[in-house]
Protein backbone atom coordinates (compact mmCIF):
# COMPACT_ATOMS: atom_id res chain seq x y z
CA UNK A 1 0.00 0.00 0.00
CA UNK A 2 1.20 3.50 -0.84
CA UNK A 3 1.14 5.71 2.23
CA UNK A 4 0.62 9.44 2.48
CA UNK A 5 3.02 11.64 0.53
CA UNK A 6 3.78 15.04 2.03
CA UNK A 7 2.73 18.10 0.04
CA UNK A 8 4.55 21.41 0.45
CA UNK A 9 1.74 23.88 0.99
CA UNK A 10 1.64 27.13 2.93
CA UNK A 11 -1.25 26.89 5.44
CA UNK A 12 -1.97 30.60 4.91
CA UNK A 13 -2.69 29.81 1.26
CA UNK A 14 -5.60 27.62 2.37
CA UNK A 15 -7.58 30.74 3.19
CA UNK A 16 -6.88 32.01 -0.32
CA UNK A 17 -8.00 28.76 -1.91
CA UNK A 18 -11.23 28.79 0.07
CA UNK A 19 -11.81 32.41 -0.97
CA UNK A 20 -11.15 31.60 -4.63
CA UNK A 21 -13.65 28.75 -4.65
CA UNK A 22 -16.25 30.86 -2.85
CA UNK A 23 -15.64 33.69 -5.33
CA UNK A 24 -16.08 31.33 -8.29
CA UNK A 25 -19.33 30.00 -6.82
CA UNK A 26 -20.52 33.55 -6.11
CA UNK A 27 -19.78 34.59 -9.70
CA UNK A 28 -21.61 31.64 -11.20
CA UNK A 29 -24.69 32.17 -9.04
CA UNK A 30 -25.08 35.86 -9.92
CA UNK A 31 -27.13 34.84 -12.93
CA UNK A 32 -29.15 32.17 -11.14
CA UNK A 33 -32.81 32.67 -10.40
CA UNK A 34 -35.36 30.62 -8.43
CA UNK A 35 -36.77 29.63 -11.82
CA UNK A 36 -33.61 27.63 -12.49
CA UNK A 37 -34.47 25.37 -9.55
CA UNK A 38 -38.13 25.15 -10.51
CA UNK A 39 -37.14 24.13 -14.03
CA UNK A 40 -35.91 20.81 -12.63
CA UNK A 41 -39.44 20.15 -11.34
CA UNK A 42 -41.35 21.41 -14.38
CA UNK A 43 -39.05 19.98 -17.09
CA UNK A 44 -37.14 17.32 -15.14
CA UNK A 45 -35.95 14.77 -17.69
CA UNK A 46 -32.64 16.34 -18.76
CA UNK A 47 -31.51 17.71 -15.36
CA UNK A 48 -32.50 14.52 -13.54
CA UNK A 49 -30.65 12.36 -16.10
CA UNK A 50 -27.54 14.48 -15.63
CA UNK A 51 -27.75 14.53 -11.85
CA UNK A 52 -28.18 10.75 -11.78
CA UNK A 53 -25.03 10.35 -13.89
CA UNK A 54 -23.25 12.95 -11.75
CA UNK A 55 -23.94 11.66 -8.26
CA UNK A 56 -24.74 7.96 -8.79
CA UNK A 57 -23.14 6.55 -11.94
CA UNK A 58 -19.83 8.44 -11.87
CA UNK A 59 -18.88 7.72 -8.21
CA UNK A 60 -20.00 4.09 -8.56
CA UNK A 61 -18.14 3.55 -11.84
CA UNK A 62 -15.04 5.24 -10.40
CA UNK A 63 -15.07 3.02 -7.33
CA UNK A 64 -15.48 -0.15 -9.41
CA UNK A 65 -12.82 0.88 -11.93
CA UNK A 66 -10.21 1.72 -9.27
CA UNK A 67 -11.03 -1.57 -7.52
CA UNK A 68 -10.83 -3.68 -10.67
CA UNK A 69 -7.61 -2.04 -11.88
CA UNK A 70 -5.90 -2.25 -8.45
CA UNK A 71 -5.02 1.45 -8.58
CA UNK A 72 -2.88 2.57 -5.65
CA UNK A 73 -4.98 3.76 -2.69
CA UNK A 74 -3.91 7.41 -2.70
CA UNK A 75 -4.56 7.87 -6.43
CA UNK A 76 -7.78 5.84 -6.31
CA UNK A 77 -9.11 7.88 -3.40
CA UNK A 78 -8.27 11.08 -5.30
CA UNK A 79 -10.36 9.82 -8.22
CA UNK A 80 -13.24 8.95 -5.89
CA UNK A 81 -13.04 12.43 -4.34
CA UNK A 82 -13.23 14.13 -7.74
CA UNK A 83 -16.12 11.87 -8.76
CA UNK A 84 -17.97 12.87 -5.59
CA UNK A 85 -17.75 16.60 -6.36
CA UNK A 86 -20.53 18.48 -8.18
CA UNK A 87 -20.28 19.87 -11.69
CA UNK A 88 -17.69 22.56 -12.31
CA UNK A 89 -18.65 26.20 -12.55
CA UNK A 90 -17.37 26.63 -16.11
CA UNK A 91 -19.60 23.95 -17.62
CA UNK A 92 -22.19 26.68 -18.32
CA UNK A 93 -19.75 28.64 -20.49
CA UNK A 94 -18.58 25.52 -22.30
CA UNK A 95 -22.19 24.49 -22.94
CA UNK A 96 -22.87 27.90 -24.43
CA UNK A 97 -19.74 27.65 -26.62
CA UNK A 98 -20.79 24.16 -27.75
CA UNK A 99 -24.31 25.29 -28.71
CA UNK A 100 -25.89 23.22 -25.96
CA UNK A 101 -28.83 24.02 -23.72
CA UNK A 102 -27.60 26.65 -21.28
CA UNK A 103 -30.89 26.46 -19.34
CA UNK A 104 -30.31 22.77 -18.59
CA UNK A 105 -26.67 23.40 -17.69
CA UNK A 106 -27.49 26.25 -15.33
CA UNK A 107 -30.28 24.33 -13.60
CA UNK A 108 -27.97 21.32 -13.13
CA UNK A 109 -25.19 23.52 -11.73
CA UNK A 110 -27.58 25.14 -9.28
CA UNK A 111 -29.14 21.91 -8.02
CA UNK A 112 -25.91 19.90 -7.97
CA UNK A 113 -24.09 22.59 -5.97
CA UNK A 114 -26.75 22.44 -3.27
CA UNK A 115 -27.03 18.65 -3.41
CA UNK A 116 -23.25 18.41 -3.04
CA UNK A 117 -23.44 19.74 0.50
CA UNK A 118 -24.73 16.30 1.48
CA UNK A 119 -23.81 14.00 -1.41
CA UNK A 120 -20.13 14.94 -1.76
CA UNK A 121 -19.05 13.90 1.78
CA UNK A 122 -21.51 10.96 1.70
CA UNK A 123 -20.28 9.55 -1.63
CA UNK A 124 -16.63 10.12 -0.75
CA UNK A 125 -16.97 8.30 2.56
CA UNK A 126 -19.11 5.47 1.18
CA UNK A 127 -17.18 4.64 -1.98
CA UNK A 128 -13.84 5.18 -0.28
CA UNK A 129 -14.93 2.58 2.25
CA UNK A 130 -16.47 0.25 -0.37
CA UNK A 131 -13.20 -0.15 -2.29
CA UNK A 132 -11.10 -2.56 -0.18
CA UNK A 133 -7.87 -1.00 -1.49
CA UNK A 134 -8.79 2.49 -0.26
CA UNK A 135 -10.58 1.49 2.95
CA UNK A 136 -7.47 1.33 5.14
CA UNK A 137 -6.01 4.47 3.56
CA UNK A 138 -9.27 6.29 4.27
CA UNK A 139 -8.89 5.32 7.93
CA UNK A 140 -5.29 6.54 8.00
CA UNK A 141 -6.25 10.04 6.87
CA UNK A 142 -9.03 10.30 9.49
CA UNK A 143 -12.09 11.14 7.40
CA UNK A 144 -14.63 13.33 9.18
CA UNK A 145 -17.77 13.66 6.99
CA UNK A 146 -19.40 16.15 9.36
CA UNK A 147 -16.52 18.61 9.01
CA UNK A 148 -16.49 18.16 5.22
CA UNK A 149 -20.23 18.88 5.18
CA UNK A 150 -19.66 22.15 7.05
CA UNK A 151 -16.84 23.15 4.70
CA UNK A 152 -18.95 22.47 1.59
CA UNK A 153 -21.79 24.54 3.04
CA UNK A 154 -19.41 27.47 3.57
CA UNK A 155 -17.66 27.41 0.18
CA UNK A 156 -20.59 26.31 -2.04
CA UNK A 157 -24.04 26.80 -0.55
CA UNK A 158 -23.45 30.15 1.21
CA UNK A 159 -21.76 31.89 -1.78
CA UNK A 160 -24.48 30.48 -4.06
CA UNK A 161 -27.25 32.00 -1.95
CA UNK A 162 -25.37 35.31 -1.60
CA UNK A 163 -24.77 35.41 -5.35
CA UNK A 164 -28.45 34.82 -6.11
CA UNK A 165 -29.45 37.57 -3.67
CA UNK A 166 -26.89 40.00 -5.16
CA UNK A 167 -27.97 39.20 -8.71
CA UNK A 168 -31.60 39.87 -7.88
CA UNK A 169 -30.89 43.00 -5.84
CA UNK A 170 -28.33 44.63 -8.18
CA UNK A 171 -29.08 43.43 -11.75
CA UNK A 172 -27.16 46.27 -13.45
CA UNK A 173 -24.03 45.61 -11.45
CA UNK A 174 -24.27 41.91 -12.28
CA UNK A 175 -24.59 42.63 -16.00
CA UNK A 176 -21.25 44.46 -15.91
CA UNK A 177 -19.30 42.18 -13.60
CA UNK A 178 -20.52 38.59 -14.10
CA UNK A 179 -18.35 37.62 -17.09
CA UNK A 180 -15.18 39.42 -15.93
CA UNK A 181 -15.58 37.83 -12.50
CA UNK A 182 -15.74 34.35 -14.03
CA UNK A 183 -12.65 34.93 -16.18
CA UNK A 184 -10.62 36.47 -13.35
CA UNK A 185 -11.54 33.71 -10.89
CA UNK A 186 -10.62 31.06 -13.47
CA UNK A 187 -7.14 32.49 -14.00
CA UNK A 188 -6.60 32.94 -10.27
CA UNK A 189 -7.57 29.32 -9.69
CA UNK A 190 -5.29 28.06 -12.49
CA UNK A 191 -2.48 30.17 -11.02
CA UNK A 192 -3.11 28.62 -7.64
CA UNK A 193 -2.90 25.12 -9.15
CA UNK A 194 0.30 26.07 -11.00
CA UNK A 195 1.93 27.28 -7.76
CA UNK A 196 0.97 24.02 -6.05
CA UNK A 197 2.63 22.07 -8.86
CA UNK A 198 5.74 24.26 -8.86
CA UNK A 199 6.18 23.85 -5.10
CA UNK A 200 5.90 20.08 -5.53
CA UNK A 201 7.70 19.79 -8.86
CA UNK A 202 9.78 16.73 -7.94
CA UNK A 203 6.72 14.83 -6.75
CA UNK A 204 4.87 15.89 -9.92
CA UNK A 205 7.65 14.59 -12.19
CA UNK A 206 8.28 11.37 -10.27
CA UNK A 207 4.59 10.38 -10.35
CA UNK A 208 3.58 11.91 -13.69
CA UNK A 209 3.14 8.56 -15.45
CA UNK A 210 1.05 7.23 -12.60
CA UNK A 211 -1.59 9.97 -12.58
CA UNK A 212 -1.64 11.58 -16.06
CA UNK A 213 -3.45 8.77 -17.86
CA UNK A 214 -5.67 8.12 -14.86
CA UNK A 215 -7.01 11.68 -15.06
CA UNK A 216 -7.41 11.54 -18.84
CA UNK A 217 -9.22 8.20 -18.66
CA UNK A 218 -11.34 9.25 -15.69
CA UNK A 219 -12.42 12.45 -17.44
CA UNK A 220 -13.30 10.44 -20.55
CA UNK A 221 -15.37 8.12 -18.35
CA UNK A 222 -17.25 11.09 -16.88
CA UNK A 223 -17.98 12.60 -20.30
CA UNK A 224 -19.05 9.20 -21.64
CA UNK A 225 -21.41 8.55 -18.73
CA UNK A 226 -23.03 11.95 -19.20
CA UNK A 227 -23.39 11.47 -22.94
CA UNK A 228 -24.58 7.86 -22.60
CA UNK A 229 -27.21 8.79 -20.02
CA UNK A 230 -28.43 11.65 -22.19
CA UNK A 231 -28.71 9.37 -25.24
CA UNK A 232 -30.45 6.68 -23.20
CA UNK A 233 -33.06 9.22 -22.11
CA UNK A 234 -33.45 10.32 -25.77
CA UNK A 235 -32.78 13.95 -24.99
CA UNK A 236 -32.48 16.59 -27.68
CA UNK A 237 -29.00 17.32 -29.03
CA UNK A 238 -28.64 20.62 -27.09
CA UNK A 239 -29.69 18.84 -23.89
CA UNK A 240 -27.25 15.99 -24.59
CA UNK A 241 -24.40 18.45 -24.87
CA UNK A 242 -25.36 20.22 -21.65
CA UNK A 243 -25.61 16.99 -19.66
CA UNK A 244 -22.33 15.64 -21.10
CA UNK A 245 -20.35 18.74 -20.16
CA UNK A 246 -22.01 19.09 -16.76
CA UNK A 247 -20.98 15.54 -15.80
CA UNK A 248 -17.52 15.82 -17.39
CA UNK A 249 -16.56 19.18 -15.84
CA UNK A 250 -16.04 18.49 -12.13
CA UNK A 251 -15.59 21.05 -9.36
CA UNK A 252 -12.04 19.99 -8.62
CA UNK A 253 -11.54 23.25 -6.72
CA UNK A 254 -13.84 21.88 -4.04
CA UNK A 255 -11.75 18.72 -3.99
CA UNK A 256 -8.57 20.74 -3.41
CA UNK A 257 -10.19 22.69 -0.60
CA UNK A 258 -11.26 19.44 1.09
CA UNK A 259 -7.78 17.96 0.64
CA UNK A 260 -5.76 20.87 1.97
CA UNK A 261 -8.15 21.37 4.88
CA UNK A 262 -8.44 17.78 6.10
CA UNK A 263 -5.79 15.67 4.29
CA UNK A 264 -2.66 17.85 3.86
CA UNK A 265 -0.37 14.81 3.57
CA UNK A 266 -2.39 13.05 0.83
CA UNK A 267 0.01 13.87 -2.02
CA UNK A 268 -1.34 11.36 -4.54
CA UNK A 269 -4.87 12.64 -4.04
CA UNK A 270 -3.67 16.19 -4.61
CA UNK A 271 -1.96 15.27 -7.87
CA UNK A 272 -5.14 13.69 -9.23
CA UNK A 273 -7.39 16.53 -8.10
CA UNK A 274 -5.12 19.39 -9.19
CA UNK A 275 -4.47 17.91 -12.62
CA UNK A 276 -8.22 17.36 -13.05
CA UNK A 277 -8.57 21.13 -12.54
CA UNK A 278 -6.48 21.68 -15.65
CA UNK A 279 -7.36 18.73 -17.85
CA UNK A 280 -11.16 18.99 -17.71
CA UNK A 281 -10.88 22.55 -19.02
CA UNK A 282 -8.78 21.30 -21.95
CA UNK A 283 -11.13 18.43 -22.78
CA UNK A 284 -14.29 20.49 -22.20
CA UNK A 285 -13.16 23.39 -24.38
CA UNK A 286 -12.01 20.99 -27.10
CA UNK A 287 -15.34 19.17 -27.12
CA UNK A 288 -17.33 22.42 -27.09
CA UNK A 289 -15.38 23.72 -30.08
CA UNK A 290 -16.00 20.50 -32.01
CA UNK A 291 -19.72 20.73 -31.26
CA UNK A 292 -19.82 24.44 -32.13
CA UNK A 293 -18.89 23.51 -35.70
CA UNK A 294 -21.55 20.82 -36.03
CA UNK A 295 -25.06 21.82 -37.00
CA UNK A 296 -28.01 19.96 -35.52
CA UNK A 297 -30.90 22.16 -36.65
Amino acid sequence: MTGPVAIHFNPASLVGLNAILALMMFGVSLGLRPEDFRRVLTIPRAPVAGLFAQFVLLPLATCLATWALHISPDLALGMILVASCPGGSFSNIMTWLGRGSVAVSVSMTAVSSLAATVLTPLNFAFYGWLNPYTRNYLTEISLQPGNILLLVLLVLALPLLLGMFTGRRFPRLVARTEKPLRVVSLFIFLGFVAIAFINNFELFISRFNSFFWLVVGHNLLALSLGYGMARLMKLSVPDQRAVTLEVGIQNSGLGLVILFTFFPNAGGMMLITAFWGVWHLVSGLTLSQIWARRRYD
